[in-house]
């Protein structure tokens, strides 16, 4: 499932290459303004992904999490501290799209 979103993706980078430049360019502006490290900032991300359930979202930043650094267990404990902030349902459900990644990183 997760490589037809990064698919989806590429068709729309390919179609609109100046949107999704500047997409790029304001995430990576914004990441270097403060003290965080790449780690903690997808952590931070991925959060706000499953906040507003977004599969995708919450699979590209299960991911660049990971591939900064972050560890299978500091990914579900970030996801699972957003229980009483986004709800029991809501959680699981992203703990479930972060487990995709996990289990079977490409």
């Amino acid at each position: 499932m997760a490589k037809i979103k990064v698919k989806h993706y590429l068709r729309v980078k390919n179609r609109f290459p100046d949107f999704l430049a500047a997409v790029e360019t304001l995430g990576s502006v914004a990441r270097k303004e403060g003290p965080l490290d790449e780690k903690h900032a997808q952590l931070i991300q991925l959060a706000g992904a499953a906040a507003i359930r977004s599969e995708g979202a919450v699979h590209s930043h299960t991911r660049r999490a990971l591939e900064a650094g972050a560890e299978g267990d500091e990914i579900y404990h970030a996801l699972i501290l957003l229980t009483s902030t986004i709800g029991f349902p809501n959680m699981m459900a992203a703990l479930s799209w972060a487990e995709d990644v996990i289990e079977n990183p490409e």
